[in-house]
């Protein structure tokens, strides 16, 4: 596969139908949160923690073979709705209040608040019900540790750890670098290296494998959160599909609000750049498409 569009645009359909046949449901008396649950899950983004989570699979195998992707399927859209569920929450007014999220008005906005939080946790309960299907259907090994180790990432150890921490740190005088660090790791780090690890798992590959992705995704995802701190002071609200300037009018603590754009730019190009580099020893073309990847998006402008 010649580059990561190509890649994209062959793979994110797959993930995209799979995503709307999740939500089609309507019951008599339960149909609005259904369709609460799928104008949040369908309303466009990257679907970049599912695609990551296929590319590694592939990377581990060393190609792109159909098997992989129907073990991996499954498993890569339980993580489109953890995170979507995470936005519908983080997007609340007893959270960050947004009125705009990808382009498109906010689930409480359209649903209030009460809707919105039922949307969240039904994709939250969905997204479990999802991996454990096909847990059941295959009880291989691999799948166990896929789900166990996405449960971990979205769990309180992982991306609900970050958000407390985040919370905690509004609006208060002096915030460590180590507090900022605990929240980037958490909040955003976790969700960004379960995909390299899960398809490490669901692929069969190595403990050293693994570990070196977990290293990776990482790194990749400290950079992510700092680079998408830069994005919400310098880019604009129709690149990114929500208000702009929000952690500041919110009190939040990022790398960018104690060290600046020159710093946090310095930072995204030394963590990409070594995460890039533990992806790229993992041999054959799919991982070097994967490392391509991420050197990519920490480039993005949206």
């Amino acid at each position: 596969m010649r580059s990561p569009d190509v890649f994209i645009a062959k793979y994110k359909p797959i993930v995209e139908k799979a995503l709307a046949e999740a939500v089609s449901y309507r019951g008599p008396y339960d149909g609005r949160v259904w369709e609460a649950m799928e104008y949040s899950l369908l309303a466009g983004g990257k679907r970049l923690r599912p695609l990551l989570l296929l590319l590694s699979a592939f990377a581990v195998r060393g190609g792109y073979e159909k098997e992989i992707l129907d073990q991996a399927l499954p498993f890569a859209c339980a993580l489109e709705m953890i995170h979507t569920y995470s936005l519908i929450h983080d997007d609340l007014p007893a959270m960050d209040n947004d009125d705009l999220r990808r382009g498109k008005p906010t689930n409480h906005v359209l649903y209030g608040s009460g809707i919105a939080t039922l949307a969240g946790d039904g994709l939250l309960n969905l997204a479990f019900e999802t991996m454990l299907d096909a847990v059941m259907g295959d009880p291989a090994p691999g799948r166990i540790k896929a789900a166990d180790a996405i449960a971990h990432a979205a769990g309180p150890h992982g991306m609900i750890a970050g958000q407390t921490a985040d919370l905690l740190a509004e609006q208060k005088d002096e915030i460590t670098e180590e507090h900022i660090r605990f929240i980037d790791r958490n909040k955003t780090g976790q969700l960004l290296s379960v995909p390299l690890t899960a398809g490490c798992d669901l692929a069969g590959g190595s403990p050293e494998t693994r570990e070196t992705l977990e290293k990776a995704g990482f790194l990749f995802g400290r950079a992510f959160q700092i680079q998408d701190d830069i994005l919400d002071v310098t880019g604009s609200e129709e690149e990114l599909g929500k208000t702009i300037g929000q952690d500041a009018a919110n009190g939040k603590a990022t790398f960018f609000s104690i060290y600046g754009l020159e710093e946090s730019r310095r930072q995204v190009r030394e963590l990409s750049g070594q995460a890039a580099e533990l992806v790229g020893t993992i041999p054959g073309g799919p991982a070097e498409l994967l490392k391509e990847w991420i050197l990519r998006l920490i480039n993005r402008n949206r």
